[in-house]
């Protein structure tokens, strides 16, 4: 009898034990069930966000860097420096993480770069400069700008400011007056500076180049080991007139921002001599159109 009760508490031992084991084994399988349904369903959830924030396109990227770039703008002019810092973070992963294939050409995502580098370091400097600080955000903003506006960039409304830098030094060439010209080509470089990656952005190379050309070799008129003379330094005013028109796309007849140079006076005999050309050319306009009537008058 005991060893019957034995048997059977034996075989009660085994079957409890295997129940145990079932159970463990089934609790494992659910258990990474588990895991993989919410690895699943978290893949599913970021899966779902991305496609709720697709990448940015190259106009919209544009968009967002001229929003961050007006607000930098901002902050430098209220003199706010952390915000400023903070935006030019934002401006840099926008660049980085976006492509800009048919708004600009290679020159001009490189342009870019260097204004975003060249702003964050000023940023970034331990000695305070608001002019660096305005001068940088300016640049920044008009190169955001032209990527954004390219057939309409904000950087079309300087040509006022260029042409008159280009008449002051068409009067200093017509005055032979060396230091007014240096002093009003001075004055358009910092301008075109500003300008320049903007300008890079929306225009062709070879208009740059052809501006960048007319700019440095002006600037070494003045330290020229030979005498220029009044002549030479009107036609290279002219280059830089054309020039001009044809980096902001304006047509050659278009009137001038300034008066010209007040033409030579030809006194009372010069007025009263034309007076005399003009009627003797009417006179003989009319005595041939009476002339002409008269011959095939009908009878």
């Amino acid at each position: 009898m005991p060893r019957r009760r034995y048997v059977v508490l034996t075989g009660w031992v085994l079957i409890w034990l295997l129940a145990a084991m079932s159970a463990g084994s089934v609790y494992a399988e659910a258990e990474a069930a588990s895991q993989v349904t919410g690895n699943g369903v978290s893949l599913h959830a970021g899966s779902t966000a991305g496609s709720v924030a697709p990448p940015l396109t190259a106009k919209n990227a544009a968009q967002k860097l001229e929003e961050s770039a007006e607000a930098l703008y901002g902050y430098v002019q209220e003199g706010d420096v952390v915000k400023a810092r903070g935006e030019s973070g934002k401006i840099s992963q926008i660049f980085i993480s976006s492509s800009f294939e048919g708004l600009t050409s290679v020159e001009g995502v490189n342009a870019l770069s260097s204004v975003i580098i060249d702003l964050k370091g000023t940023l970034a400097a331990v000695q305070i400069s608001p002019q660096k600080w305005e001068a940088a955000a300016a640049r920044l903003r008009l190169a955001v700008n032209s990527l954004n506006h390219p057939r309409q960039p904000m950087w079309l409304q300087y040509y006022k400011l260029i042409r008159e830098d280009l008449n002051d030094m068409e009067q200093s060439a017509a005055a032979n007056d060396l230091k007014g010209w240096q002093t009003a080509l001075e004055r358009l470089q910092g301008r075109y500076d500003t300008l320049r990656p903007a300008v890079i952005i929306s225009r062709t190379p070879e208009s740059v180049n052809a501006f960048d050309s007319w700019v440095s070799y002006a600037a070494g008129i003045p330290s020229s080991s030979q005498p220029v003379q009044r002549a030479r330094l009107l036609e290279i005013v002219s280059y830089g007139q054309d020039a001009a028109r044809v980096l902001f796309g304006k047509e050659r007849n278009e009137p001038a921002l300034t008066l010209p140079l007040a033409p030579k006076g030809y006194g009372a005999w010069g007025l009263l001599a034309g007076g005399f050309i003009i009627a003797t050319l009417a006179y003989v306009a009319y005595r041939k159109y009476r002339g002409e009537h008269e011959e095939w008058k009908p009878f």
